[in-house]
C-alpha cells in the first residue's frame, strides 16, 4: 500500500497527514479549503473513497451525518480507520452504517497538536472492529514503528477508562479556567503544574470539549465522584471564628 486518504483536516487531521506523509502517499479531504502541506495531496470525496486505508478525523458530532454519506461510495476492500475520542458511540455508528465488505478499525490516538512533543511517549488505543481484510497488524505496527505505544481494548473498556482520565482531566481545566485559576506572583510548583492542566486541556474548541463529555456514555458517572468528592472533601474542612 503507497496511498492512504484522510477525511477532516482539522487540527488533529494536519497532525495525522504530517506523520502519514513520511512513508505514503496522502490524499486528503475537507470542506473547508486549507492551505497546501507538504505531501499532502487535497482531493474530492469522490476520488479519495478509492483508497483502501481511510483514516475518519471529523468531529465526533459531524461523524454519523459523514458516514451515511460515504457508505454508498465505498467498495469492497477498504478499511475505515476512524480516530475519535470516544469509541463507543462511533463504532456502533460504522457497525450499523457501513457495508458488510467495508473493514473497520476503532483508533483513539491519545496524543494531538499540544501534546505530540510531550517526552513521556506516545499511545494509541486500537480495536478490531471489523478487520475483515487484515490491515489491524500493519497499521498497529506502523504507528509502533513511529514510538507509538499501540493498547488494544474494547471500546467500552476505553471509554470507561477515558471518562476517568482524559475526560476529567479537560473537565477540570475548564472548571478551573472558569474559576478563573491564572497565574500569580507566588506560584508554587504544584500550582503551575495545574496550570499546565489548564493551558493543555484549553487550546481546543469548546465543541471539541463537549463532544469529548457528552459522546461518553461514563462521563455523568465520573461528574457525579467528583461532585461527591468535593462535598465529601468540603465537609471535612475545619472551621475557625
Amino acid at each position: 500500500m503507497t496511498s492512504v486518504g484522510i477525511i477532516g483536516f482539522g487540527r488533529f487531521g494536519r497532525l495525522l497527514g504530517q506523520i502519514l506523509s513520511d512513508d505514503f502517499e496522502v490524499k486528503a479531504y475537507d470542506r473547508t479549503t486549507h492551505g497546501d502541506q507538504y505531501g499532502v495531496e487535497f482531493t474530492d470525496l469522490e476520488v479519495l473513497l478509492k483508497e483502501k486505508s481511510i483514516f475518519i478525523a471529523v468531529p465526533v458530532r459531524s461523524f454519523k451525518d459523514l458516514v451515511l454519506q460515504i457508505a454508498p461510495g465505498l467498495s469492497e476492500g477498504t478499511t475505515i480507520i476512524d480516530v475519535c475520542s470516544v469509541k463507543v458511540y462511533p463504532v456502533t455508528v460504522m457497525e450499523e452504517a457501513l457495508p458488510d465488505n467495508v473493514g473497520i478499525i476503532a483508533t483513539h490516538p491519545l496524543f494531538g497538536p499540544d501534546s505530540i512533543t510531550q517526552p513521556n511517549g506516545l499511545t494509541m488505543m486500537m480495536n478490531r472492529t471489523r478487520d475483515i481484510y487484515d490491515m489491524f497488524d500493519f497499521w498497529n505496527e506502523y504507528f509502533e514503528s513511529k514510538a507509538i505505544n499501540v493498547v488494544e481494548m474494547t471500546p467500552e473498556a476505553h471509554d470507561q477508562l477515558a471518562a476517568n482520565t482524559q475526560g476529567v482531566t479537560h473537565f477540570v481545566g475548564r472548571v478551573l479556567k472558569e474559576a478563573g485559576v491564572e497565574t500569580t506572583d507566588i506560584d508554587t510548583l504544584g500550582f503551575k503544574d495545574l496550570l499546565g492542566v489548564i493551558d493543555q486541556t484549553c487550546h481546543d474548541s469548546w465543541e471539541l470539549f463537549t463532544d469529548l463529555q457528552n459522546y461518553n456514555p461514563y462521563t455523568l458517572q465520573m461528574i457525579d465522584k467528583l461532585e461527591s468528592a468535593i462535598d465529601t472533601v468540603r465537609g471535612k474542612i475545619i472551621r475557625r471564628d
